[in-house]
């Protein structure tokens, strides 16, 4: 199911609210992935697509202005990847801290969560606190975590690079395991090269990631409390977690672990994510909704990629700018 497109009654309950004839959202949230702001010129991916490293910070300050303007925004939910690893690691502070200081505009919490680029450019230690991530484990270095905007809602924010190449001291626990899976799974030397995998393999690329298995039991335990107290759950991580949302070459390395336990839980309705800048939705086989939201950094001059999300009982209505597309998320089929 393409972004944009609504069920039957999508379409009846979209026209009702727009109509004035439904209830007001419980509560709204801004959300925008993947800024990946540098002081350095334009560029491309390695798949040629055009990037805007200066101009994503100016896509930032529009959408905080958007929201601030729309004033009734309970929270923003940043989606990862602040800065970008063409940064020069001499300035990944400044920038960082640039970056945080314009979300920071916006008049409420702001939520984040990291991804590759950030882990690129600062150590978990050093990141954690600018982003005030709050983190499980005596090392003070997990960043996965939940909050209660409301008595029926709870957001999951999950560390999609708990097991990771990237960002853990060179001889973490948590990093050997990542280089054993990379070794096992992809025989290329460049191990962010997916050549020769096929499918859902291309996945085992250096710059995605896992969720550990401690962070599985305290997800397992999320779950089954947010069910006792019959709150719906919005998971939230910057890798996607499901094949029919994203490229390939872009999903988390346990999505399929990650997403059987989800759906051992009727409490999950959707699952949002970044890191795949194109975007893209999909519904999985047990009726969850993923959304991967498009990057801000791939935005030519003047274009915008941020939006904010209605919350109703049995409705999510994500109202996108420009190259984010509007998207209801529909919880009773």
């Amino acid at each position: 199911m393409e972004a944009g497109l609504r069920s039957d009654f999508c379409k009846d309950l979209g026209n009702r609210l727009a109509n004035g004839q439904g209830k007001h959202p419980l509560f709204s949230f801004g959300v925008i992935s993947d800024v990946q702001y540098a002081d350095v010129p334009d560029g491309h991916s390695f798949l040629g697509v055009p990037r805007y490293y200066r101009h994503s910070i100016l896509v930032l300050q529009r959408a905080v202005k958007n929201w601030n303007d729309h004033k009734n925004l309970n929270f923003v939910i940043n989606f990862g990847d602040i800065i970008d690893g063409k940064c020069p690691k001499d300035q990944s502070l400044n920038a960082v801290k640039k970056v945080v200081s314009e979300l920071e505009n916006f008049h409420g919490p702001v939520y984040h969560m990291i991804g590759n680029h950030c882990l690129y450019n600062l150590p978990r230690d050093k990141l954690l606190p600018l982003l005030n991530i709050p983190n499980h484990g005596d090392d003070c270095t997990h960043a996965y975590y939940d909050f209660s905007p409301t008595l029926g809602y709870r957001f999951v924010v999950l560390d999609g690079y708990d097991i990771s190449a990237i960002g853990w001291p060179h001889d973490h626990p948590n990093r050997l395991e990542a280089l054993k899976i990379l070794s096992e799974k992809n025989p290329n030397s460049d191990k962010n090269s997916p050549e020769g995998l096929k499918g859902v393999d291309r996945r085992f690329v250096m710059f995605n990631g896992a969720v550990g298995n401690k962070q599985m039991e305290w997800l397992d335990n999320v779950l089954k409390d947010a069910t006792n107290m019959k709150q719906k759950v919005i998971i939230c991580c910057h890798v996607p977690l499901d094949p029919g949302a994203t490229s390939k070459t872009t999903l988390l390395w346990n999505y399929d672990q990650v997403m059987d336990l989800i759906h051992q839980y009727d409490c999950v309705k959707v699952c949002l994510s970044g890191h795949n800048h194109q975007g893209g939705y999909s519904v999985d086989s047990r009726g969850v909704h993923h959304r991967v939201l498009d990057a801000a950094l791939e935005c030519p001059p003047g274009t915008n990629a941020f939006g904010y999300i209605d919350v109703y009982d049995n409705m999510l209505s994500l109202v996108g700018t420009d190259r984010m597309k509007s998207t209801d998320f529909c919880f009773d089929f």
